[in-house]
């Protein structure tokens, strides 16, 4: 299995292209209540299938912290070489990409990303403050502390914009520390639309997370 799934997220269309520099492997703003793209009502009620655990020991990406994966969701790990002409996709703020989870095979276009960090001393706020500052398109951003599973955490939520989108589109993440590093778990898509089909699964996520 290669374990290089690094994806060139093209804003319009979506489409993917595998990095070079990647090995093969085995093994798998202000505060406010809610963000700009805050879950509709019909999708925070609407709990998926589960469909597994990711992130322990076995799984397709093993992680600091672990949570469950709404049902077709396919994972794959994700290794980063910094000497890669392209790695930079890898790498937004503090955060290197270590997992992406494609929705395709659930029936939408888009990804849940898990990003990690080196272990620092920042809190998830800062963290997360600082990913979402490293994309230039990033705006409205507001942020919320939860609780995700059993842990702190911070989410943000926000809008993308960009030459080839017609309108600005939502995005999510969500924030927690780990004696690892700090973990950001992301949720594009790619469209607004997209993005609010696929939130159960990045709920459900955010509902069970613990740490690893």
């Amino acid at each position: 299995m290669m374990r290089c799934a690094i994806r060139a997220l093209l804003p319009a269309v979506l489409a993917t292209t595998v990095l070079a520099g990647c090995s093969p492997a085995s093994g798998g703003g202000d505060t406010g209540k809610n963000g700009d793209s805050a879950p509709a009502k019909a999708a925070e009620s609407a709990a998926p299938e589960k469909g597994g655990t990711l992130g322990g020991p076995g799984s397709a990406c093993e992680l600091p912290v672990t949570f469950d994966l709404a049902a077709d969701w396919k994972p794959e790990a994700v290794e980063v070489d910094p000497g890669s002409e392209l790695a930079e996709l890898g790498q937004q703020g503090p955060a290197t990409m270590v997992c992406e989870i494609d929705a395709k095979p659930a029936g939408n276009i888009g990804y849940i990303r898990v990003w990690q960090g080196k272990p620092s001393g920042a809190g998830p706020r800062t963290v997360l403050e600082a990913f979402v500052a490293a994309d230039t398109n990033a705006g409205k951003a507001t942020y919320t502390e939860v609780e995700a599973g059993s842990l702190t955490a911070t989410e943000v939520g926000y809008t993308v914009s960009g030459e080839l989108l017609d309108e600005p589109k939502n995005e999510r993440a969500f924030a927690v520390a780990t004696p690892d590093g700090p973990v950001v778990v992301h949720l594009g898509g790619l469209d607004s639309q997209e993005h609010e089909e696929m939130l159960p699964a990045y709920e459900l996520a955010k509902k069970t997370v613990k740490l690893g």
